[in-house]
């Protein structure tokens, strides 16, 4: 019996932890993440609710930075071509917040038990920091592209333009608007 217990267990934590199936459908997402608190779509909405962002531009960063991979990280330089070597940052999670931004996230929402490898935190750190763009930029909350441009390059790189010189950057937010606008339409069509 104690057996089955364990297996049972261990299942459900393992298909909490796992990367969802077709992450270009938010839907199909929200889906695959119900949990016994609500899952994905509940802490999409509930932050939705707090900061006023809408839920399908907090799940397209996500999907953007770290295509709903809770451990993801950037890959390793090399040394000498095929050593593994260091990190270019210390970005990691669903939202590949930096260590820095993380705690003063955690320092000012007072949520010191906050794990980048948790959605229903990762997600309301993504809320907080478009918030943060909105109060510090004067970005709209509903501009996906820009709060992406904000994400990306930090809100003094935003407020000094670091981003129009950057072509990768610009791809980055494009893609991110228009993973918005599909999750929104998605959304809307879903009933969500």
């Amino acid at each position: 019996m104690r057996a089955v217990v364990l297996l049972s267990l261990s299942l459900v934590l393992s298909a909490c932890a796992s990367t969802p199936a077709r992450i270009n459908n938010v839907c199909s997402v929200f889906d695959q993440k119900q949990g016994v608190l609500g899952g994905w779509y509940s802490a999409a909405k509930r932050t939705e609710r707090q900061y006023g962002v809408p839920a399908s531009v907090l799940m397209a960063t996500i999907r953007i930075e770290s295509g709903f991979r809770s451990t993801a990280r950037p890959p390793r330089s090399k040394l000498l071509g095929f050593i593994p070597w260091k990190r270019p940052s210390s970005a990691y999670g669903y939202s590949q917040a930096l260590d820095g931004t993380w705690d003063r996230y955690r320092r000012e929402t007072g949520n010191w038990s906050a794990r980048r490898s948790s959605f229903s935190d990762a997600v309301n750190f993504v809320g907080w920091y478009h918030y943060t763009s909105n109060r510090k930029n004067g970005i709209a909350l509903n501009d996906a592209y820009n709060l992406y441009l904000a994400y990306y390059a930090g809100h003094a790189g935003y407020s000094r333009g670091a981003w129009r010189n950057n072509p990768q950057m610009q791809k980055s937010a494009r893609n991110a608007a228009r993973m918005a606008d599909s999750y929104s339409e998605q959304m809307r069509r879903c009933g969500r």
